[in-house]
């Protein structure tokens, strides 16, 4: 292999890398918090993508219409649990999700790539609080294949709303950078800079989230033992809104992200998720450090895999999820010997 194309599918496999750590730093925060494996992150990854889009071309968006069917079921259910709750309620589920609406409704039409992006994220973002409150929450005691089982549920009922809402072609998102940096014959673009960016952003910014926050601080109590966390009246409702609200903003940045590089349709999010998934999986659903060093491993593996044999680019980055599991399993074997 030429060295220059050697170093431009590693450019490529490092930026895609670096998307599939922002969902396997999702999948982890909510798995820990709530043993939820959040399959519908990949939907809300196109979400926040073709919502962006269509802010962009000047459209309001239906998912801005689907955040305000949610948001007044939350307000409803809300007004039983006395008047501090009702007050609360009214703020997150009353007045954002208006302020958002005009906002959407006014700016659409302005056509302007950065405020499309923001807005996006406004909107998909609460998503995640209520899709916990309605069809997580009520089941939070539930195993964890059964959870595993609504999660392939509502992936599925969220692939046929983003049909319905954008139809079946694909779309791209304005670049957050159109700039081009040239190091020796190679060239990188600002956009995958900007991912890279992101991605050490995020990681930096949850790194301080959850070492100098009180709320950042009950997610990790829940986390590590959810028992001892209800005991010293940490709310479990609260810590699991908080985690799929995280989730939600990662998904939908990813997708702006990614959107940029290539475009994106209604059920393109499941197959990123599911490499998320896989770098999760490296991490063992608890290591933050081994789930990033997994997302860099499939997103170089899958460039790579795509020169030589792209026939087989997908077998050959799930075929990773054997060796991994087995070395799982034999660890544990070890640990529980050792116990």
């Amino acid at each position: 292999m030429d060295p220059f194309i050697f170093f431009a599918l590693l450019q490529d496999g490092i930026t895609t890398g670096a998307i599939y750590l922002l969902l396997a730093i999702g999948l982890l925060i909510v798995f820990s918090a709530t043993r939820v494996i959040f399959v519908p992150q990949g939907d809300l990854l196109a979400f926040g993508a073709l919502t962006a889009a269509g802010l962009q071309s000047g459209h309001v968006p239906a998912t801005l219409w689907l955040l305000d069917g949610l948001s007044a079921a939350a307000l409803l259910a809300s007004l039983t649990g006395g008047v501090r709750a009702a007050g609360r309620a009214l703020l997150v589920w009353g007045v954002y999700p208006a302020v958002v609406s005009l906002a959407s409704v006014w700016l659409a039409r302005r056509e302007i790539p950065a405020v499309s992006i923001l807005l996006a994220l406004a909107i998909v973002t609460p998503m995640g609080p209520l899709i916990w409150r309605f069809a997580y929450r009520p089941m939070a005691d539930a195993s964890v294949l059964a959870l595993l089982i609504l999660s392939m549920a509502l992936h599925f009922v969220l692939i046929g709303l983003g049909l319905v809402f954008f139809g079946p072609e694909e779309a791209s998102v304005p670049a957050l950078s159109t700039a081009n940096f040239t190091i020796g014959a190679l060239d990188i673009s600002g956009q995958s800079l900007c991912v890279l960016g992101a991605a050490v952003a995020l990681v930096v910014g949850l790194g301080w989230f959850f070492g100098a926050t009180v709320q950042g601080k009950a997610l990790r109590a829940a986390a590590s033992d959810p028992l001892g966390a209800r005991l010293v009246g940490i709310d479990a409702g609260a810590t699991g809104s908080l985690a799929f609200g995280l989730a939600a903003f990662i998904a939908a940045l990813a997708g702006v992200l990614i959107g940029a590089l290539t475009p994106l349709s209604y059920d393109a999010g499941f197959e990123i998720g599911l490499k998320g998934f896989v770098a999760a999986i490296m991490g063992g659903l608890v290591s933050y450090p081994m789930a990033a060093a997994g997302a860099l491993l499939v997103g170089v593996l899958e460039s790579l895999g795509s020169f030589w044999a792209s026939a087989y680019r997908e077998v050959i980055v799930f075929t990773l999820l054997i060796p991994v599991l087995l070395w799982l399993s034999l660890r544990r074997g070890s640990d529980e010997d050792r116990a």
